[in-house]
């Protein structure tokens, strides 16, 4: 792996990425480290890839109505940093110096609401659909560049939201690779 991608650290974007504005984040608690990268799995509609529900959702303007399954989510005001479709495009949605709403109620080695301290990555995708080899480079890739700018970020802090949310979260769920993962990191 190569550095392909760069923090910048005055507007806490990833570079070179698509930036969508999300209005679903607000400020961390100050004196907040990051020291957290939270995976997520995410396929709206559920089981279905391609669409650009997932981007409309964290942006704010998904059509509810526009699938039986997304009545289910209507309430739901939520982001990540960022995303990882299928393909390896990564779209970002919040800066990494913002609280994303990507964690919920959730607990981590005794400290509770991980979004104050963490960064959340979805990939496209489901618990029992293997994910795409791309997205295993590019996540890796984008691991590197975030514990190069945040080096609290540990390796054993980098954990499913199934790993703070046990019970109520299951992703990124059985069909992600771990091993492989950790393996492919710096």
């Amino acid at each position: 792996m190569t550095d392909t991608f760069k923090i910048n650290a005055v507007t806490g974007l990833l570079e070179p990425v698509a930036y969508r504005p999300s209005p679903h984040h607000d400020e961390r608690p100050e004196g907040m480290p990051v020291d957290m990268i939270v995976v997520h799995g995410i396929s709206l509609p559920p089981g279905e890839f391609g669409s650009g529900a997932i981007e409309d959702f964290f942006c704010g303007r998904l059509d509810f109505a526009s699938h039986p399954a997304f009545a289910d989510i209507a309430a739901l005001r939520v982001s990540a940093h960022l995303l990882i479709r299928r393909s390896g495009e990564i779209i970002q949605f919040v800066p990494f110096t913002r609280r994303a709403w990507h964690a919920g109620e959730s607990h981590f080695h005794g400290r509770a609401r991980c979004n104050d301290f963490s960064i959340g990555i979805e990939l496209e995708g489901t618990d029992d659909i293997p994910y795409e080899p791309v997205q295993y480079s590019q996540l890796g890739e984008v691991i590197n560049a975030l514990v190069r700018a945040y080096p609290a970020i540990l390796r054993d802090r980098i954990v499913g939201h199934a790993d703070i949310a046990p019970g109520r979260k299951t992703d990124p769920g059985h069909s992600f690779d771990w091993a492989y993962l950790r393996g492919i990191l710096k």
